[in-house]
């Protein structure tokens, strides 16, 4: 199934109008409408994560060498005590002010964290791998690739996460049930913020998820978009699906829209029931809410610490507030939300045999749909979208006209140069090698740490296994890297009058496409170990320096204890096979015999050529060719999703 085979069947004027997309569920697939019924039960969750006292990279090397008995970190409390429901047919919203632990409650609770303690059941029992995979997690910043059309990024998804004879209906279906046939042949980067939005719940609405997991949807929206999204989260609800949101500032008609509300203060709840119930609730602890006041204002107010009564309360009156909170949820509202939690698991467990067998076997199915993709598939449709993805980075206007304008620049200086002039000859193949060496290494350095939020959210959901990534991110980057030094080859060969024969043209187009993959791949590895975009460039920036100065062109006499550099620089090898392509035998003597330069010359021509023949060169670069690619390979391994 192509993406464009899906956009041809929206090519009907009535599928594009914004009013056929909210049509009666009748139009939609079974799979989008016949979720199977999941409810979720969250028991004495807690999360704590430790805070390193020394946070610097000398501070980090104290704690090392430090003694083990010597404490070199603390805790602190993320998530303390949740317990309740997210029952299935209802929309759950979480509130609460920034800092409260509402993203890292619902990474919990959709399976993308682990808790420090507590336990999440679904449908009375606890919840497995094969569970968790049937719920749709979307995370509050979207994980979108930007230069993907609305329908190739679900059509891509859909076709590693569904059997191919389910894509189109499910695609369809979704962009339908949210509203995106309007905008289907839209790049993601060019649509609203809200489609955007919706783009991203459709991503996960593809495997008709029995629980939709939403972290802060409505977030830089503005009160209309945050209605529609709310809208259509509570649509999702009453078809059954369990929806926990965690929305930010809702207004007062979107509040009404949530089944039950539950309320976080500093990682600890102070309200979990009927949205309707909570102002009263509040007042029957002795905080009566102003009239007409927005009953999320309210609660929102309260969280932080500051009572209608007061808005100008001090720090140790906010404390005090939610102090009585807390106490008095623990007092009055905690005991019925166990007890109600109880109630609904052993209903569970006591419901007809079925049922619990079916709710097996449903996941059970479910697991079989994710796994249905085989290795081969899944590297064909990774391939095929990061080609499509890659092409607007790879052939970037301000790209192509850097190398452009240096082939030009560098043909220029090297106009027609004479095979008799080797020191004139041996800087401009020098300066191809240093080009190349560093326009590949800082493009590739940064793949990984961009990618990792993208490939880790789809891996946790088990579209697709790390291996078949990185396959079809090497092998996607041979066309899309090489185009390039292609044409830069081509232009500056001719022009600075390099050897005329085909064959040492061809030979140097080999040496310069061969040596841009083994740059890359020394940007893919270190960007993989360090995983951070600034210090992979500086890291990057340090290596290259030390490979182009032990290359064999600016010094020729290196120090005994720096000379094993040379033997890691794949500049020093790549120079030296263009020197092999473009003087053969004793060309390059008879030429510096010519030479006013016969000594400098022939030092840096012995110094480059003497030591390493043409065959050790070309296995040098293989061994690092291979080599950088298993070493970012085995990095990525290690990163936890």
């Amino acid at each position: 199934m192509q993406p464009e085979q899906i956009i041809s069947s929206n090519s009907n004027p009535q599928l594009r109008n914004p009013a056929t997309n909210r049509s009666s569920n009748q139009s939609l697939p079974s799979d989008v409408t016949s979720p199977r019924p999941l409810s979720l039960h969250f028991l004495d969750i807690s999360y704590r994560v430790k805070l390193t006292k020394n946070p610097t990279a000398g501070g980090r090397l104290n704690t090392i060498l430090s003694s083990p008995n010597t404490p070199s970190s603390q805790e602190r409390s993320i998530l303390d005590g949740i317990t309740g429901t997210a029952a299935a047919g209802e929309l759950l919203a979480v509130l609460g002010p920034s800092g409260s632990g509402k993203s890292t409650f619902l990474t919990i609770l959709a399976g993308r964290n682990i808790p420090s303690s507590g336990s999440i059941l679904a449908n009375g029992r606890k919840a497995t791998r094969s569970i968790f995979r049937r719920i749709g997690f979307v995370p509050q910043d979207d994980v979108l690739y930007p230069h993907l059309t609305v329908i190739e990024t679900l059509t891509y998804c859909a076709m590693l996460r569904l059997p191919a004879d389910r894509v189109r209906d499910s695609v369809e279906g979704v962009m339908g049930e949210l509203g995106l046939k309007g905008c289907a042949e839209t790049i993601v980067k060019g649509i609203s913020g809200g489609e955007r939005k919706r783009v991203a719940i459709g991503h996960e609405m593809l495997v008709n998820p029995s629980a939709v997991v939403v972290d802060e949807p409505t977030s830089g929206l503005d009160s209309t978009a945050a209605g529609r999204i709310v809208e259509t989260l509570a649509g999702m609800a009453r078809k059954g699906r369990a929806v926990v949101a965690s929305i930010h500032q809702p207004a007062s008609r979107v509040y009404n829209m949530f089944d039950s509300v539950m309320l976080m203060a500093e990682g600890r709840c102070v309200y979990h029931g009927r949205g309707r119930d909570a102002v009263d609730y509040f007042a029957s602890i002795g905080f009566v809410s102003e009239i007409f006041v927005n009953p999320a204002d309210f609660m929102l107010d309260l969280a932080n610490g500051v009572s209608r009564v007061d808005n100008h309360a001090d720090t140790a009156d906010k404390a005090r507030i939610k102090q009585s909170l807390i106490s008095s949820y623990n007092k009055v509202l905690a005991p019925k939300v166990k007890a109600s939690v109880n109630s609904s698991i052993a209903a569970s467990m006591a419901s007809a045999e079925s049922l619990r067998i079916g709710s097996e076997r449903s996941g059970e199915k479910e697991a079989k749909d994710f796994t249905r993709t085989s290795w081969l598939k899944q590297f064909s449709i990774l391939i095929r979208r990061s080609l499509k993805e890659r092409r607007h980075e790879t052939f970037n206007s301000l790209r192509v006209f850097q190398v452009i304008a240096a082939a030009f620049l560098a043909g220029s200086m090297w106009w027609h140069s004479s095979i008799r002039n080797v020191q004139d000859r041996l800087g401009l193949l020098f300066f191809i090698s240093i080009f190349w060496g560093v326009f590949a290494s800082f493009n590739a350095v940064f793949t990984f740490p961009q990618e990792r939020v993208i490939v880790n959210k789809e891996r946790a959901s088990g579209m697709y296994s790390l291996s078949s990534y990185f396959m079809a991110r090497m092998a996607g980057d041979l066309p899309m890297e090489l185009i390039l030094p292609t044409i830069f080859v081509l232009i500056i060969y001719w022009m600075a009058s390099l050897r005329p024969e085909l064959g040492a043209f061809l030979l140097t187009m080999a040496v310069i496409l061969g040596y841009v993959l083994v740059a890359q791949g020394l940007g893919l590895a270190i960007g993989a170990v360090i995983m951070n975009a600034k210090q992979a460039s500086t890291i990057i920036t340090i290596t290259m320096l030390a490979f182009l100065l032990t290359g064999g062109f600016y010094v020729q006499k290196v120090p005994i204890c720096m000379k094993w550099l040379k033997y890691t620089s794949f500049t020093f090898y790549c120079f030296r096979l263009l020197i092999g392509v473009q003087y053969r035998g004793d060309e390059i003597s008879f030429y510096q015999g010519l030479s006013h330069n016969h000594e400098r010359i022939s030092s840096r021509e012995a110094e480059v050529e003497g030591q390493v023949s043409i065959m050790v060169s070309i296995l040098a670069l293989i061994m690092m060719f291979v080599g950088y690619r298993i070493l970012a390979y085995a990095a990525l391994r290690r990163i936890k999703i």
